[in-house]
């Protein structure tokens, strides 16, 4: 029987991931969740604090990994190589410490300490003190933990609180729990993870009062709609074929090229204040200052409050087309870019759908209807057609509607779909135009609502050269591999590297491929092991790039391996050449 810790505490919040951690099923997690919650003397800031941890927020980084290691070393006097084999062997750097280092009794005042003055006044301090000092507070504190509750602690400090709860696991027992629409409870926990944590934020994520619903809408973000992937095989009118027999007739849906951006909400409040929300609901405006024109001057959008959902682009203004998204990446994680940037790389936000607008929540109305809305909106600032902007390098209103694909059937779609990189896209989205606007992937019928149809993957025959351990239940296989292609600008070619891939094989073949490297290993770099080049596999990503970061000047979008190809030689492999043909 375990001890009964104070609630709240570090001690009773590991009780709860340990928990969560060792249960079988979603719903006996929920219930696990909500016994922690539902105790009479729980308090709300330490509510607040588990549930911001739950749904997979991270602590930004306040111990790096050396520094676990250095600790590790010090508080059990062991060499540093030994150290890595123990956790090569575990996999993982939290459950590592926890079983060199934790002191095997079960009571102190440490494991007692409410969680948000653990987080507040310990754990958010340590950014401010030295590397040593660090060290010292980490040692300290393992030594008054049990093995799982230090495990707890430096989850919360790597950030690793995975445990089989989504986030629509936490919003549904929520809505289970208190009786109201699971689509408020989600649109609350998006607005109570984009504040810190807090008593007031957490009273208003689980109000039982859900009259406050409409007003709770203009207020930050709320879930987006996701695709689900069409599968199709063979060629255009084969996959027509399939289109036709599998969601009915064409005159139905409503086709959009699938962009290669970034999705986003854009958000108006009555006041003009804007926000940008990123699909991982992260603040940001600051990024995309150009955004905030459409708001002020003679000529702004005055039917505020306003919620669009679309893409952010970077955008050709000359050719009035997407650039690549390599152009986009050098905008990222740019706080207030300077002018110069935003005339270097210019954005624009392509509007997918209106969600509310005049404070009305549009939502639950059909697509049709949302789309003429949306259009009349754009239209109004001369936006509607991206036809008439003005042929200029920087977009001068950074905003149009996602233009519709028109088809008179399904084989001429098709055909459209099979060109879509031209665009350039990544192939088509296809929305019913009767649907309402979903929460996350919704199936409401057995046709779906939304679907995306993507073109199949680049694809090239590489050579592995590099490897390392994985982590989790793969901990102790080679499961992180480098690849290589033969660089053919060399006379003898040599192997050069060009991109790394985890993703594709399956247990069985991870085992086989395990055992090849560990026969091949010539040399080691840290966690790294290069190996004797001899195995050859098939990866497919979505679109090649110049990098002057990657000695083989290209990298790849979204690689991953899609089979073993035992059949060829590594001298068969693909030449640096045959990927370079694909950047036009």
């Amino acid at each position: 029987m375990s001890k009964s810790w104070p609630p709240g505490s570090l001690a009773h919040f590991a009780q709860l991931f340990l928990r969560l951690d060792q249960s079988q099923g979603v719903r006996e997690r929920q219930q696990a969740l909500l016994g922690f919650l539902n105790h009479d003397r729980l308090a709300d800031k330490d509510a607040a604090w588990a549930l911001w941890l739950l749904a997979g927020e991270r602590l930004k980084r306040t111990v790096a990994p050396s520094l676990f290691r250095k600790a590790m070393e010090e508080a059990t006097g062991l060499q540093p190589w030994l150290v890595e084999e123990c956790y090569q062997s575990v996999g993982d750097l939290a459950e590592t410490s926890a079983l060199l280092a934790a002191c095997p009794q079960t009571e102190s005042d440490f494991a007692a300490k409410g969680l948000a003055d653990l987080i507040e006044y310990d754990l958010l301090a340590l950014r401010g003190l030295q590397a040593q000092e660090v060290c010292n507070w980490m040692m300290a504190a393992w030594g008054q933990l049990t093995a799982p509750q230090v495990f707890c602690l430096n989850k919360i400090l790597t950030g690793g609180l995975r445990l089989g709860l989504s986030r629509q696991g936490l919003v549904q027992a929520l809505a289970d729990h208190l009786k109201i629409a699971k689509a408020l409870v989600a649109q609350r926990m998006l607005i109570f993870l984009s504040q810190p944590p807090g008593p007031e934020a957490y009273q208003a994520l689980v109000s039982p009062d859900d009259s406050c619903g409409a007003q709770a809408f203009m207020n930050g973000p709320v879930p987006f709609f996701l695709a689900q992937s069409l599968s199709m095989q063979g060629e255009p009118l084969e996959q027509a074929a399939q289109c036709e027999q599998r969601l009915g007739p064409i005159e139905s849906w409503a086709a959009e090229w699938k962009w290669d951006g970034i999705r986003a909400q854009l958000v108006v409040d009555a006041a003009g204040q804007l926000q940008v929300w990123s699909r991982g609901e992260e603040l940001v405006t600051e990024q995309f200052p150009e955004f905030a024109q459409l708001f002020v001057g003679p000529h702004a959008l005055q039917a505020l409050p306003l919620r669009l959902d679309g893409e952010i682009l970077a955008w050709d203004g000359l050719k009035q087309r997407p650039f690549a998204f390599a152009n986009l990446q050098r905008r990222l994680g740019r706080r207030k870019p300077s002018k110069a940037m935003q005339n270097a790389h210019p954005v624009v936000f392509m509007a997918y759908d209106l969600l509310g607008l005049a404070g009305r929540d549009w939502r639950a109305e059909p697509f049709s209807a949302r789309r003429a809305a949306l259009v009349a909106l754009l239209e109004s600032l001369g936006e509607g057609d991206r036809e008439t902007q003005p042929k200029s390098p920087a977009a001068s209103r950074p905003m149009r509607a996602s233009p519709i694909v028109a088809a008179e059937n399904w084989a001429e779609l098709a055909l459209l779909q099979a060109q879509a990189r031209g665009q350039p896209a990544e192939g088509l989205m296809l929305k019913r135009w009767d649907a309402a606007y979903g929460q996350g992937r919704t199936k409401e019928s057995t046709q779906g609502e939304l679907w995306k149809w993507k073109l199949a993957p680049l694809t090239i025959d590489a050579v592995l050269v590099y490897a390392q351990r994985g982590h989790g239940r793969r901990a102790g296989l080679y499961t992180d591999y480098g690849f290589a292609l033969w660089d053919d600008r060399q006379d003898p070619a040599v192997l050069v590297p060009f991109a790394k891939a985890y993703s594709g094989l399956t247990d069985a073949e991870i085992k086989k491929v395990d055992q090849v490297i560990r026969k091949t290993i010539e040399d080691k770099f840290g966690p790294v092991r290069q190996v004797s080049p001899s195995l050859v596999m098939e990866l497919g990503f979505e679109a090649v790039m110049e990098s002057s970061r990657h000695k083989s000047g290209i990298a790849v979008r979204f690689p991953r391996i899609l089979r073993l190809r035992p059949d060829k030689t590594i001298e068969q492999a693909d030449r640096l050449s045959s990927l370079r043909a694909m950047l036009s």
